[in-house]
């Protein structure tokens, strides 16, 4: 869980993901795209204890990939994030964390 939290503490947008994930790309190109925004994007079939990190991610309540954290907050999956984009609240939180200047 470590790994995880200093991860998500240097950086204020921070995606965690894996290759064989095509919604990992997808929420990336969502960010980048809409808001112009530049993830840290861990890849955890790509890192040094990556399997550890997603065990602590799974702790937290999520399986799969990909796991985004806002301001060191975590935001969620795709769901979360669509749905605070939806209600207005994602673009605030990228803006205070941030994340976008716009």
């Amino acid at each position: 869980m470590e790994g995880v939290t200093t991860m998500v503490s240097q950086r204020p947008l921070v995606i965690f993901t894996k290759r064989s994930c095509c919604m990992s790309d997808s929420i990336i190109t969502f960010f980048r795209n809409n808001f112009g925004a530049n993830p840290a994007i861990h890849d955890l079939d790509q890192i040094q204890r990556g399997r550890e990190m997603e065990k602590a991610l799974s702790r937290l309540g999520y399986d799969n990939v990909p796991v985004v954290f806002i301001g060191g907050e975590l935001v969620g999956g795709v769901n979360e994030v669509t749905s605070r984009h939806v209600e207005g609240s994602l673009v605030p939180m990228l803006r205070r964390a941030g994340a976008i200047f716009v």
